[in-house]
C-alpha cells in the first residue's frame, strides 16, 4: 500500500463538508473542555445545539473525515513507558506481522515505509519496565527483531489543519 493509498484508505466515504462542520472540525482542535457538559460548551462556543455538536462530530467520525477523538495521556507522566519501534518485514510476511503487533493492546499507532525498517509503531506500557517485555513478546510471536528507539529529547509541535 502506498501512501496515497493510506490516505484515502482513512476516508470510507466521500462527504460534503457545510460551514458548520468546517467550524466544528476548527473549534475541536487544541483542546476540548473538561466538565458536565463538555459538548454543551463547545456548542455553546460554536453557535449549534448540544445535539448537533455530538450528531456532527459522529457523523465525521464514521465517514473517515476526523479518525480519532478523544484524550491524548502522557504516558511517562502517568508512570508508564513510550517509546518508537520498528521492524524488517519481508512484503509476502508484512500483513500477517501486522496483525500479530497490533494483537498487543500496548501498540499504538502501527505505519508502514519505505524504509529498510517498513513497520514503525509506538508502544505505550503502564510501567517503563513492561516496553522491554513487550518487545520481547512481539520478537517471540513473530520471529522478527524488534529495534527499540527511545526518546531522547521532547519537542512541542502545535499542529492544526484548518477545514
Amino acid at each position: 500500500m502506498n501512501k496515497k493509498e493510506d490516505v484515502a484508505s482513512l476516508v470510507r466515504e466521500e462527504v460534503s463538508l457545510d460551514e458548520a462542520d468546517r467550524r466544528l472540525i476548527n473549534g475541536l482542535q487544541g483542546g476540548f473542555p473538561v466538565c458536565d457538559r463538555p459538548f454543551a460548551e463547545v456548542a455553546g462556543r460554536l453557535d449549534m445545539t448540544e445535539e448537533e455538536v455530538i450528531e456532527r462530530t459522529s457523523r465525521l467520525l464514521d465517514a473517515g473525515v476526523l479518525t480519532r477523538f478523544g484524550p491524548l495521556y502522557h504516558a511517562e507522566k502517568l508512570g508508564g513507558g513510550l517509546t518508537l519501534a520498528a521492524m524488517k518485514i519481508p512484503d509476502a510476511e508484512f500483513d500477517a506481522v501486522v496483525e500479530a503487533v497490533n494483537s498487543f493492546p500496548e501498540v499504538a499507532h502501527n505505519y508502514a515505509r519505505d524504509h529498510a525498517l517498513n513497520m514503525w509503531f509506538v508502544l505505550a506500557t503502564e510501567t517503563p519496565e513492561r516496553i522491554s517485555e513487550v518487545i520481547g513478546e512481539i520478537e517471540a510471536k513473530t520471529g522478527y527483531r524488534v529495534y527499540n528507539m527511545p526518546r531522547e529529547a521532547e519537542f512541542f509541535v502545535s499542529l492544526r489543519f484548518e477545514a
